[in-house]
């Protein structure tokens, strides 16, 4: 009997092990998740990423974060996040400013309009995650999120 994934895949073989069939599957289930956050960004012109640092930004309050620690804190790793900091603040959804301490540091915050529009699409993401989560139910929610950080302890 083939699993749903391998007809999903069009395999025709079984998977060699569990373990190759269960991170395919996180593998799948992940690009299907951030493909419904493209879609749901995509008419505000911005990226999954891109909502992350706005996020990111508004938990840093007034205070704001250099590069290096938005870096540290985004759920997915992006290589340049100077030249996303760059359209952001090219959008006026973010400014960088000078530390008066240390001129040498740059810190960036999340501008009044980053903050209209985070709270303009929060009612629609959390919705959005309640759609496509919701049904599985607290308590599975819960096994999940720990066998997925469990999973996760390994990789890191």
């Amino acid at each position: 009997m083939t699993g749903k994934l391998q007809t999903e895949l069009k395999q025709s073989k079984p998977f060699a092990t569990r373990e190759e069939e269960v991170y395919l599957n996180i593998q799948r289930t992940a690009e299907a998740l951030l493909w419904k956050a493209t879609e749901l960004l995509k008419p505000y012109d911005l990226t999954p990423t891109q909502y992350n640092v706005l996020r990111i930004l508004r938990g840093a309050e007034r205070e704001g974060l250099i590069c290096r620690e938005i870096g540290e804190r985004m759920v997915s790793r992006d290589p340049d996040v100077t030249k996303m900091l760059d359209r952001l603040e090219k959008r006026g959804l973010t400014v960088r400013e000078r530390d008066h301490k240390d001129r040498r540091v740059i810190i960036t915050r999340v501008t009044d309009e980053g903050l209209k529009l985070l709270k303009e699409l929060d009612p629609y993401v959390a919705g959005n995650t309640r759609e496509l989560l919701g049904h599985l139910g607290t308590r599975r929610l819960e096994t999940l999120n720990e066998l997925l950080e469990e999973a996760r302890e390994k990789a890191l």
